[in-house]
């Protein structure tokens, strides 16, 4: 047996917390000296003290904890509530990682202001183009809506594609539209250049349309990832303004460079104008 000193070290936890789960029922003592009170701990107790660790960890409190544990869950159910609370929290970090993002994206606008952008802005005429196309609908024009559609979206396109044999002519564009019936949503329209035939694709999952071309447009290059565009968008509505000109409908994005390092992303945005 060890003491409860001993096993706190074993254990990689503090007395005081030893003494706290012994004072809730939740881990006892394997014996308690009558006469001088002092805890005693079996080698046999370490399991139930990583469970205890690993669930509290996990976000449970000890309640639950206790209530888990009084069930006796096997080692494999044990694991699978283990992995599925983990999967809850990696969810949870990148919901406040993007959240992060946004906020940092907000504050870089916010300095912004008052100075005209620094990037080159092109006026320039958008030929049509033909492309394979998959949609869905987003709750907003917002970042933290747009990128969980689009970005499934694509990887399904880039599946489609792979499996009906259609080759990539160009690189992928998205654009959108308000979706019937009002309320802010969006259609998102995921799309990859390409030379079949329109019409083709329809039994495969996805359509080839072509997408037509934009007589006059304000275009911007953006770098880095699409969670991080509000500063370029914004600097880009600026200029419309101080130019005198309008928008004409949402900007579309043509997804010039997309290696694996999101850092490294060079989006053009195309939004149409036409004058004030």
């Amino acid at each position: 047996m060890f003491n409860i000193g001993d096993f706190a070290r074993h254990g990689r936890v503090s007395v005081r917390m030893l003494r706290h789960y012994d004072a809730i029922g939740l881990l006892r003592p394997a014996r308690t000296d009558p006469v001088s009170g002092y805890r005693f701990y079996e080698a046999g107790q370490l399991a139930r003290l990583n469970r205890v660790i690993a669930l509290k960890d996990l976000g449970f409190t000890l309640e639950q904890v206790r209530t888990i544990l009084d069930e006796r869950p096997g080692t494999e159910e044990l694991r699978g509530m283990l992995r599925l609370r983990r999967a809850e929290l990696e969810d949870a970090v990148a919901a406040a990682a993007g959240r992060l993002a946004r906020v940092e994206a907000r504050l870089r606008i916010i300095e912004s202001e008052g100075h005209m952008p620094a990037e080159d802005i092109v006026v320039k005429s958008i030929p049509p183009v033909r492309v394979a196309e998959l949609s869905g609908i987003a709750d907003s024009f917002g970042p933290e809506h747009i990128g969980p559609v689009v970005q499934p979206l694509y990887d399904e396109l880039c599946g489609l594609l792979e499996r009906a044999g259609v080759e990539a002519a160009g690189p992928g564009i998205a654009w959108y539209e308000d979706a019937p019936g009002g309320g802010g949503a969006v259609v998102v329209h995921a799309g990859i250049t390409v030379a079949a035939g329109v019409g083709a694709g329809a039994e495969d999952g996805f359509r080839i349309v072509d997408l037509p071309g934009v007589e006059q447009a304000a275009t911007i290059v953006h770098r880095g990832p699409m969670d991080r565009v509000m500063p370029t968008a914004q600097a880009l509505a600026r200029w419309i303004d101080a130019g005198g000109h309008r928008s004409a409908g949402y900007p579309r994005e043509l997804y010039l460079e997309c290696p694996q390092d999101r850092e490294e992303w060079v989006t053009e945005l195309q939004e149409p104008i036409t004058q004030a």
